[in-house]
């Protein structure tokens, strides 16, 4: 049988840098990536165990998660963290006074544990003290902490178990603010459920629900995401929409008002996905710069000062970049060559970078998914990559290493748009103009394995 001898790369090349990240994710002082081989690490504040290495202490170094593998997502809560794997099913380790591990207890744990009663889970998020969890049937499980009603299941009782978000249905992607939580439908709405004091339900009024209610005048999003009380929505134009608190500029329309409808975002365009972090917002560009706007005192905005801004303002010295990530007062970004990047409050550690002292420009993240040696597999489809992500007309699968046999694209509710298909080249280009905007899966199948990518269609 035929061996080959590959290198552990997917997004990274390890004779450049030792460092190979494929998803990150922040908590409100704490931090994580997933790795090549679907293992996770995390770094920063440890006081309930949401690192997840069996102990409570600090790292301003990356640290493995214990006993996870075959992770897909990964998402940060306020003092939790959670991770979706390959099977659908939901790992949750860290502070669980509120049920936010969702494993039918309220007892902290500090390495992973199961979430109770989950399956065909296709992403993950996390709020302060709750988590979402979106179905391959277009429906929310939410659990925690829900005073507020942010679990959306009309009571404001909590549950350490999951419960379904009531009227919910063909929803493609979920966020958690820190009391409040978002969805987005597949007809490019948007609906909002649990705090709203300073109008982050974008529904005209500034009541709490503890149902969905529909955002106003919203139509044609593609990506939506939460910050602490404040929420965002890209349009599938490039622009960029938020609403509610708005006192650090966190809405970046150049005013410091709240606003309990969406307001369009100034001087903004060509945005392929945003991110809330606290109390400030950011956003990544089509040519790969980064933009943020709103708190800085902590240099949340990486543009090298401290001042506060209500319009974005370019992060210093990033391009490249492929997905960025907010904490409550640092923010994170992966670049192409599988570096991560992080700047802001670093008290715990959760810049990553060996020290505890802020930093209003970037910093690399240190010894994050470090491979030193090589491995002998048999028939594995090495590294795939797919671009442009996001895609307008076309996405094109490259594999350099191996034959793939077929690919299969796939929707959120599991419909599949092409029928498998044998492959002869390294790469494969694949019509998609014809698919509405929103999130996709691709199947590519090997000769004795298959790996499941996500692309975003604009």
């Amino acid at each position: 049988m035929k061996k080959l001898l590959l290198l552990l790369t997917i997004t990274c090349q390890l004779s450049i840098i030792n460092s190979c990240a494929q998803t990150i994710s922040a908590g409100a002082y704490h931090s994580l990536a997933s790795c090549s081989d679907s293992t996770v690490r995390a770094w920063g504040t440890n006081n309930h165990g949401q690192l997840g290495n069996g102990t409570t202490t600090d790292s301003n170094v990356p640290v493995q998660v214990s006993a996870l593998s075959g992770i897909t997502a990964i998402a940060g809560g306020y003092t939790h963290s959670l991770a979706l794997k390959n099977d659908g099913t939901v790992r949750a380790w860290g502070w669980n006074l509120y049920g936010q591990l969702g494993n039918g207890t309220n007892t902290d744990s500090w390495v992973p544990v199961q979430v109770s009663a989950l399956s065909g889970i296709l992403t993950i998020a996390g709020g302060d003290q709750h988590s979402l969890a979106l179905k391959n049937d277009g429906t929310v499980r939410a659990w925690g902490r829900n005073n507020y009603g942010q679990l959306g299941n009309g009571t404001n009782f909590d549950s350490n178990v999951p419960v379904q978000v009531s009227a919910l249905s063909g929803i493609t992607a979920i966020a958690g603010g820190a009391e409040h939580s978002l969805a987005l439908k597949n007809d490019g709405t948007v609906r909002a459920w649990g705090h709203n004091n300073y109008g982050e339900l974008g529904n005209g009024t500034n009541t709490d629900s503890n149902v969905p209610v529909q955002v106003s005048a919203l139509s044609g999003i593609t990506a939506i995401a939460g910050g602490v009380a404040h929420s965002l929505a890209l349009k599938n134009d490039g622009t960029v929409w938020t609403w509610g608190n708005n006192v650090y500029g966190q809405l970046g329309n150049g005013t410091n008002s709240d606003s309990n409808v969406p307001v369009q975002v100034s001087a903004l365009s060509g945005i392929t996905a945003i991110e809330g972090g606290g109390v400030f917002s950011i956003a990544l560009k089509n040519d790969g710069t980064v933009w943020a706007w709103g708190d800085n005192q902590f240099g949340a905005l990486g543009n090298g000062t401290t001042t506060d801004s209500n319009v974005p303002v370019q992060v210093s010295a990033l391009s490249g970049i492929t997905a960025i990530e907010g904490g409550w007062y640092h923010s994170l970004a992966l670049k192409n060559d599988g570096t991560v990047w992080a700047w802001g409050y670093n008290l715990y550690g959760q810049l990553g970078n060996g020290t505890n002292t802020a930093s209003n420009v970037p910093v690399q993240v240190t010894t994050l998914c470090q491979v030193t040696t090589a491995l002998e597999e048999e028939n594995i489809i090495s590294a795939i990559n797919i671009f442009p992500n996001p895609a307008t007309n076309e996405i094109r699968i490259q594999n350099s290493e191996l034959r793939i046999e077929s690919v299969e694209v796939f929707d959120v509710l599991g419909q599949r748009y092409n029928s498998a298909f044998d492959i002869l080249n390294s790469a494969l280009t694949i019509d998609v103009s014809k698919l509405a905007p929103g999130i996709y899966f691709v199947k590519v199948k090997g000769e004795k394995d298959e790996r499941v990518a996500k692309f975003v269609k604009q």
